[in-house]
């Protein structure tokens, strides 16, 4: 049965009802205008994602197996023979490969889209580059709905929307981190999009839909299984009103699903070398059938409404105030419906699985700030009927500036918690000032401990110029490429008997470690290393009072990284206020430590 159409033609006069979704700023005198502030406003998301790379660069543990299969998709490539030697001998996830299989599509895009751009700017920028191409496709993905907001609901609409998302810190934070939920997050925003009404063009709906129902598949079917409930959640609700029929989307529904298959098997098959392989399969088996996931950890079934969605909306008046409102307001409340009733209701019945992660439903968010944008939008349109609309809207901009600031402050507190990446940076800097890499073939041995791997030490950074990498010969043996730069070669044996051998130990030339007590006693003795460094990592909020927190002992192991600067505004700080610091409290993480005895000789020898 054909869907009715009356519902959209509704949509389109609630567009206009009341002048709830009127552009009340666009008038021929300040056109060009908000031409500009539009195109600063819409800047402003990419710009804001870039930022947060930029001050947060390294990546924890859970971005591990996609930063890792990129480098290793970049600098090993794809063999056509010895397959599985050549591959078991290289890539990262033959050493760990994690507790189930994980696509390899999302790392295979992202290295053939940066592998041109560090032709261009060198491989020392790969991890930068590629984690910003993904950044920025995310942010490609929150304008396009902003889009899909302006054409069905109006451009103030559009424009509270996409200040209301730039004020969020966690959307912005993880655009650019190789979480699976990042890589699926774009095609579910594009989707959602696409399921909006477009009152000027009620034609393209049906192809708007078969579109949105093959992004969300996708998505589904490669990179995070949870979306085939959203993707139930937005066709019931469609069925219901009705704007779609069953009919219309069983085939882009089956197409796109053996699509994805035809896509996702071949390729995670090749790279896993396991037999036929379907990671997405795997991993639903895994975690919701057999339970696992619950080995991560629980909680109870209303986290995500009660701790989730708040910090990841981030201002309260979005979720106290503004979507109540897009609620009540007879010209918003049939788009806010469409907006969030599907959110609400995945993010229900996500509840019964008992782990919970607040990434786990990143999807919804550009949806319910959406309808917090309609809400906003109708009481700026009112602000001038009532004194309660005027306090409200300065209520609200004064909310969406606080909440800027809140962001700031959690994006610097975040870029405190990556000490492993901080180490090793640090590494990789020394060798290369002190001469240690002169010899252009040389390679630096370094272990980096469990703590060290978690907080972003990478494959990327063994690399000091970008110009010393290792291939595969014809053959299958490993050649070092000649020139002029330094491999730091990160040896991560997390466990087992050969860590309590002194022979173990006399391997490296640098160890990065939570415990240097353990390195001394099983690596010949406190003589034998030196500690170079101390990275510190974020270890709370603290409230320090003058005469309180003596200054850090003039013999104390160099603190480097950021924990240095941090202590050196800390120092400042209390220089003007008396003695008084309100901030980060900074703990050791991360010690350095750097062979002593014959220190040179873990570079001889390793000429090509």
């Amino acid at each position: 049965m054909a869907p009715k159409r009356k519902n959209v033609r509704f949509d389109a006069a609630a567009n206009k009802f009341d002048g709830a979704f009127q552009d009340t700023w666009d008038g021929n005198s300040g056109l060009r205008i908000m031409r500009v502030f539009d195109l600063l406003l819409s800047a402003t998301i990419p710009a804001l994602i870039i930022l947060h790379l930029i001050v947060a660069p390294y990546t924890k543990v859970e971005e591990s197996f996609n930063i890792q299969a990129t480098h290793d998709v970049l600098v090993y490539g794809t063999p056509i023979s010895n397959i599985y030697e050549r591959l078991s001998q290289t890539y990262d996830h033959f050493t760990f490969p994690g507790a189930v299989p994980r696509t390899f599509l999302g790392p295979v895009l992202l290295a053939g889209v940066t592998q041109p751009i560090i032709a261009l700017v060198g491989f020392q920028h790969a991890q930068f580059i590629a984690r910003a191409i993904l950044g920025l496709f995310n942010a490609f993905s929150l304008l396009v709905f902003a889009r899909s907001l302006r054409q069905a609901y109006g451009a103030g609409t559009a424009r509270w929307y996409l200040m209301l998302q730039a004020s969020q810190f966690h959307i912005i934070f993880y655009a650019s981190r190789t979480l699976p939920n990042m890589f699926a997050f774009g095609l579910t925003t594009l989707a959602t999009s696409f399921l909006l009404p477009n009152p000027s063009n009620l034609k393209s709906t049906p192809s708007r839909h078969r579109l949105s129902i093959t992004l969300f598949v996708f998505a589904a079917a490669i990179f995070r299984s949870e979306i085939a409930l959203l993707l139930a959640t937005n066709i019931l609700y469609l069925l219901l009103l009705p704007s779609i029929s069953f009919e219309q989307v069983i085939f882009p529904f089956f197409f796109s699903f053996f699509i994805a298959l035809a896509t996702s098997i071949p390729i995670d098959s090749y790279f896993w070398q396991r037999g036929i392989i379907w990671p997405e399969l795997w991993g639903f088996y895994y975690n919701v059938v057999g339970g696992n996931s619950s080995n991560w950890g629980t909680s109870p079934w209303y986290y995500y409404f009660v701790s989730a969605v708040p910090r990841l909306m981030v201002n309260p008046f979005s979720w106290m105030v503004l979507i109540p409102m897009s609620l009540w307001f007879p010209g918003t409340k049939h788009a806010a419906k469409r907006l969030i009733i599907p959110a609400v209701l995945f993010v229900a019945i996500y509840s019964v699985q008992p782990h919970k992660e607040a990434r786990f439903i990143f999807y919804v968010i550009p949806s319910l700030t959406g309808a917090a944008a309609l809400g906003a939008n109708t009481m700026f349109n009112r602000r001038a009927k009532s004194g309660l609309y005027s306090i409200l809207v300065a209520g609200l901009v004064l909310s969406i500036l606080a909440s800027l600031v809140a962001s700031t402050g959690m994006l610097l507190v975040s870029s405190l918690n990556y000490p492993g990446g901080e180490a090793l940076a640090y590494v990789r800097e020394t060798v290369l000032r002190s001469g240690e890499g002169e010899n252009s073939s040389a390679v630096v041995p370094v272990h980096a401990d469990v703590l060290s791997c978690m907080t972003g030490v990478t494959l990327f950074g063994s690399s000091a110029t970008g110009d010393e990498l290792l291939f595969l010969t014809p053959d299958g043996g490993l050649v070092h490429q000649t020139g002029k730069g330094v491999s730091i070669y990160v040896d991560k044996t997390e466990e087992g008997e050969e860590l309590q051998t002194e022979e173990f130990w006399r391997a490296f030339g640098y160890v990065l470690t939570e415990e240097p007590q353990k390195v001394w006693k099983y690596g010949g003795g406190e003589k034998e290393w030196e500690t170079v460094g101390v990275v510190k990592g974020f270890g709370g909020l603290e409230v320090v009072k003058p005469g309180q927190g003596s200054e850090e002992s003039e013999t104390a192991v160099p603190v480097v990284g950021n924990g240095k600067t941090i202590e050196a505004w800390k120092r400042r700080v209390r220089a003007l206020t008396g003695g008084w610091w309100v901030g980060p409290r900074m703990v050791e993480r991360v010690y350095i430590l750097r062979k002593v005895k014959d220190g040179k000789r873990w570079t001889e020898g390793v000429d090509a």
